[in-house]
């Protein structure tokens, strides 16, 4: 079962965006963050992602 979209409580730099994304692919969080590192417009896309993903509450 693949988890749903969610900003991560544990695996976070600023807000957990790439952690979460990281999570939900089943990649490291690094390369998210390498990623969003080299795209135009990232900084924006970043702060709407922090917006609207909630955050991960598992116990986990």
């Amino acid at each position: 079962m693949k988890r749903e979209l969610m900003r991560a409580k544990s695996d976070r730099v600023l807000f957990g965006v790439c952690g979460g994304i990281g999570d939900h692919l089943g990649i490291r969080p690094i390369m998210i963050r390498l990623l969003f590192l080299f795209v135009p417009l990232s900084p924006l896309i970043y702060l709407v992602l922090a917006i609207l993903l909630q955050e991960d509450n598992s116990l986990y």
